[in-house]
C-alpha cells in the first residue's frame, strides 16, 4: 500500500473498516507493530522533530485522525478515504478483543485515570480482558521498569498508551522491540473520556468536523495547541502550489 504523503508525512488510505481489520490481522500475526494516529498537530511537530518523522515513517499503520488531515489530502490531489479518529479506532478494537479474549494494557493519564477508564470500559464491555493500568507521569528509571517488567509479565495482545503527542509515539517505538506487544496505539487524551474526566463533542457536532471547536470551547487553553492550524493550511497550499508549477 502506497502511502500518502503531507507536509512528508505519510498516511495508509485506508477507510476505518480496513483499518480495523489491519489490527485484528497484526494481533493474529503475533509480532509487534506500531500504530500511529495523526492529525496536522503531529504532523507540524514531525516538520521539526527528525526523531517523531522517522517514527512515522517506521510504523506499521498510520491514519488521518483529523478532518485537517483529510482536507490536504483532497488539496494535493491524493485523498484519503476518510477520517479515522483515533478513540474511535481504539473503541472498535477493544470491542474485538472483548469477543476473541485478547488481553489490553492501559499505560498514561493522571494518576488514577487509567483505572477509572479501565472500570468503565469494563462496564460496558464486560468480557473485555484489561490486564494492567499504569498511569504517564512516571519519571524515574525504576518506576519505567516496573512498567516494562508488568507489560513483558502480562503479555497483552493490546497496548493503548495515552502519553501526548510525541512522547507516546517515541516510548512505544523505543520499546516495542522489547516489550513485543502485537498492537501497539498512542491513544492521547482517550483515557480521560473513558474515565469521565472529558467529554467528546457530540455526535451532530463531530459529523459536521466542528469536533476541534467544541474542545476548544470546552477547554480555552488548547488555543496554543491550535495556533499551529493556519501554518499547516498555509503550509499545505503552498506545497500544492509547488507542484502544480
Amino acid at each position: 500500500m502506497t502511502r500518502i504523503q503531507i507536509l512528508g508525512c505519510g498516511f495508509d488510505p485506508v477507510t476505518m473498516e480496513e483499518a480495523q481489520a489491519q489490527l485484528a490481522s497484526y494481533v493474529v500475526d503475533g509480532s509487534p507493530h506500531l500504530v500511529i494516529t495523526a492529525n496536522p498537530e503531529m504532523v507540524m511537530k514531525a516538520r521539526g522533530d527528525q526523531l517523531l518523522t522517522e517514527i512515522m515513517e517506521r510504523a506499521d499503520l498510520v491514519v488521518a485522525d483529523g478532518v485537517g488531515v483529510v482536507w490536504a489530502s483532497g488539496i494535493i490531489g491524493d485523498p484519503v478515504p476518510e477520517r479515522i479518529p483515533g478513540i474511535e479506532l481504539a473503541e472498535g478494537l477493544l470491542r474485538r478483543a472483548a469477543s476473541e479474549g485478547w488481553k489490553v494494557f492501559l499505560l498514561g493519564g493522571a494518576e488514577g485515570v487509567s483505572d477509572q477508564a479501565a472500570q468503565a470500559l469494563r462496564r460496558i464491555l464486560p468480557d473485555l480482558k484489561i490486564v494492567g493500568t499504569f498511569h504517564g507521569f512516571f519519571g524515574s528509571d525504576q518506576e519505567e521498569q516496573e512498567i516494562l517488567e508488568q507489560i513483558t509479565r502480562e503479555k497483552p495482545e493490546i497496548l493503548l498508551a495515552a502519553l501526548g503527542v510525541p512522547r507516546q509515539e517515541k516510548w512505544l517505538a523505543a520499546h516495542l522491540g522489547t516489550l513485543k506487544v502485537p498492537v501497539a496505539i498512542g491513544v492521547g487524551g482517550s483515557f480521560n473520556v473513558w474515565a469521565g474526566v472529558d467529554k467528546r463533542a457530540p455526535l451532530w457536532v463531530r459529523k459536521i468536523n466542528l469536533e476541534w471547536f467544541y474542545r476548544l470551547v470546552r477547554q480555552p487553553w488548547r488555543v496554543k495547541r491550535l495556533l499551529s492550524l493556519p501554518v499547516f493550511v498555509l503550509a499545505v497550499v503552498f506545497s500544492r502550489f509547488r507542484q502544480g508549477r
